[in-house]
């Protein structure tokens, strides 16, 4: 039903948001549930075409002379949303560092948008400033072992790994050298090239981690400042860098250590994982990402560093937004936390779940995301018809089927994207194309697992 002509919608805020909200929620939760009943499965069917013309078809007019009303508009557009998905709560859903968030953390969320705080100003956002405050040096106290350790919350790694080489070009100038493994994230190099420093020089990983001995002669033959930039969690195999014997690399030639922990940066936290990321805290500054092993809607990242002078280059100042006088009289400046100028409070769903879970529940994800991928591996090494290409390290799995080659391969994966059977990744290793599983979805069973191995099975010998 549409509102009578004159009548204003009503907000989400405020005293009366709530009674507002409420009937709308039932609304959301109904069409979630049957867009993902009309989808039946990880993604749906038909391919990119076919999902267009059904959109355009839901959609109709985008912008018709007269509403339809709250409740139908919501009903269409999250039906349509949810039929459309890729969803990583589904267990034949794991091709990206791309996870299901936690119900509790959506629900936060919820509450941040509803609020709206822009955390630019302590003025639109007093107590989610605070919050910000607290949780983020809280995190950043986890990885570094120091008395003014601080965080920033980033959209996710992009944006931190641009932070970290802008923060480190503020301290050694603008020829800084950049210095990465080809097992680094595409946005180390991008962010060379955004930032107007010399072109990022690549360090070949055949391996797939960045090998001392070559870092070794790279720096030998480097002159001027340099940043070193290590991988704790590489995006197409999961691989964690020699972090140690990188940073003795760097301390012995002088050189900053920023480590891109985006993916395996929360190992920290676990009893049982945290020896393979021992090291991080010799960074000076660390990407790490809680929209993947962190159950968070997205965006969840943060850039950690040591000490909360390191940020300084980032202090700015606008009158209407932190005026001089206002900053003397004790009001926080938040302008310096971010490039952004509006900023939602991600915050709120990462100290929500970090409250629901503490620390054991936390903990207890990483293991058993990290179990499943063990056990996947396994299945497949005992596998006639595939190939594993070697343990995991977190959560990542690469194989492929054997004897199959790599167009085979890629045909595969597309077929099963076509027909909404299933979501996995690729990549190249050892000069060959890779099925990649990517389990970041912690109620996946052994079951699902077994399931997503026949699915191949049975699509590879059609």
């Amino acid at each position: 039903m549409t509102a009578p002509p004159g009548t204003l919608p009503p907000l989400a805020g405020g005293a009366n948001g709530p009674a507002a909200l409420r009937p709308l929620l039932d609304t959301v939760l109904e069409a979630l549930r049957t867009g993902a009943e009309e989808r039946g499965g990880p993604l749906p069917a038909g391919g990119p075409d076919t999902l267009a013309a059904r959109v355009q078809a839901a959609l109709g007019d985008v912008l018709p002379t007269k509403g339809t009303g709250d409740h139908e508009a919501l009903r269409t557009l999250v039906h349509t949303l949810a039929a459309g998905a890729a969803d990583p709560a589904d267990p034949l859903c794991a091709a990206h560092l791309h996870g299901p968030p936690l119900a509790v953390a959506a629900a936060a969320d919820l509450a941040a948008s509803a609020l709206n705080p822009s955390l630019d100003s302590w003025d639109q956002a007093p107590a989610a400033s605070a919050i910000e405050a607290l949780v983020t040096r809280a995190l950043a106290a986890e990885f570094y072992d120091t008395p003014h350790a601080d965080a920033l919350v980033t959209t996710g790694g992009t944006e931190a790994n641009q932070l970290a080489l802008l923060l480190a070009r503020e301290r050694h100038g603008p020829r800084l050298t950049v210095l990465h493994g080809a097992n680094a994230h595409h946005s180390i190099p991008r962010a060379a090239w955004l930032l107007g420093l010399p072109p990022a020089t690549t360090i070949p990983t055949p391996t797939g981690t960045l090998d001392p001995a070559d870092l070794a002669r790279t720096l030998a033959a480097t002159t001027g400042p340099t940043l070193v930039t290590a991988t704790a969690g590489t995006t197409d195999a999961g691989l964690i860098d020699p972090l140690h014997r990188i940073a003795d690399l760097c301390d012995r030639h002088g050189a900053d250590l920023h480590i891109d922990a985006a993916y395996g940066g929360p190992l920290a936290l676990s009893p049982r994982h945290r020896d393979k990321v021992t090291g991080l805290a010799r960074a000076t500054s660390l990407t790490i990402d809680l929209h993947k092993l962190g159950w968070q809607p997205v965006a969840a990242g943060l850039l950690a560093v040591p000490d909360t002078t390191l940020l300084a280059p980032l202090a700015h100042q606008a009158d209407y937004l932190n005026a001089t006088d206002d900053t003397e009289a004790g009001l926080p400046d938040l302008l310096g936390r971010s490039l952004r100028t509006t900023r939602r409070p991600d915050i709120l769903k990462i100290a929500t779940t970090l409250r629901s879970l503490g620390r054991d529940g936390l903990t207890h994800l990483i293991d058993h995301t990290c179990a499943l991928a063990h056990h996947l591996a396994t299945r497949l090494d005992a596998h006639p018809r595939f190939e594993l290409h070697a343990p995991p390290t977190l959560t990542t799995v690469l194989f492929r089927p054997t004897h199959a080659d790599d167009t085979q391969v890629a045909t595969l994966r597309r077929t099963l994207l076509h027909e909404g059977r299933a979501v996995l990744g690729r990549t190249h290793a050892d000069g060959r194309l890779w099925l990649k599983a990517t389990l970041l979805n912690p109620h996946t069973t052994a079951g699902d697992l077994d399931t997503l191995i026949a699915l191949l099975e049975g699509s590879n010998h059609r």
